[in-house]
């Protein structure tokens, strides 16, 4: 049991299984929206948003004619656009030597190579926003600045041995001492961020 140990310890197994899922859709929802958007912007026209796969638990249609659904298996999600014979946009079925000229260029491989690239790319950019937003705002509402150096809140941890206790001070890490202010002032590290526009 010494591998449970290192398990987030918010419920147990059946709640670490929920946030994953959880977690999963929210990246999933974000990286397929960046598709659909883009797309959408860059004049291709998405006919289903998926999250998840397998049968349907709940679908509705916009007035743009995309169906937006929840599916059974949360473990992935797909744009499907006009033309497409399949969620991989890839080569062009019956459905779509039946369409015009005027409307293929809605589809993904009728579109120019500039708005399939922007669309194609635009997934992965967003799940980097998104990463970004969320450490900023980890780092914004739980980093701060304390002088001395001391032991908030501590968790149970699976070492033995550990001696330290809420309101301690740290002033030596594996033998180095702890830096203060005062021994960063005029460092190579503070000069760096005085030369940075």
């Amino acid at each position: 049991m010494e591998s449970m140990a290192f398990m987030p310890q918010f419920g147990g197994l059946f709640m670490t299984i929920l946030a994953f899922v959880v977690a999963l859709s929210v990246i999933v929802a974000v990286h397929e929206y960046g598709h659909y958007i883009v797309g959408r912007w860059s004049g291709i026209k998405a006919d289903v948003f998926s999250l998840g796969f397998g049968p349907v638990l709940w679908a509705r249609t916009d007035r743009r004619g995309t169906r937006w659904q929840i599916a059974a298996l949360p473990f992935g999600g797909y744009v499907k656009f006009m033309g497409d014979e399949n969620a991989a946009s890839g080569t062009p079925g019956e459905s779509y030597s039946r369409l015009s000229a005027e409307e293929r260029r809605h589809t993904m491989l009728g579109a120019p190579l500039w708005a399939r690239t922007a669309t194609v790319a635009a997934g992965p950019l967003f799940n980097f926003a998104l990463s970004v937003l969320v450490f900023a705002g980890v780092m914004m509402s739980q980093g701060r600045v304390a002088e001395p150096l001391t032991v908030g809140t501590l968790k149970p941890l699976p070492v033995a041995g550990v001696t330290l206790q809420p309101g301690d001070e740290l002033v030596s890490i594996a033998g180095h001492p702890v830096p203060g202010r005062e021994d960063v002032a005029g460092s190579a590290f503070e000069d760096f961020w005085t030369r940075c526009p």
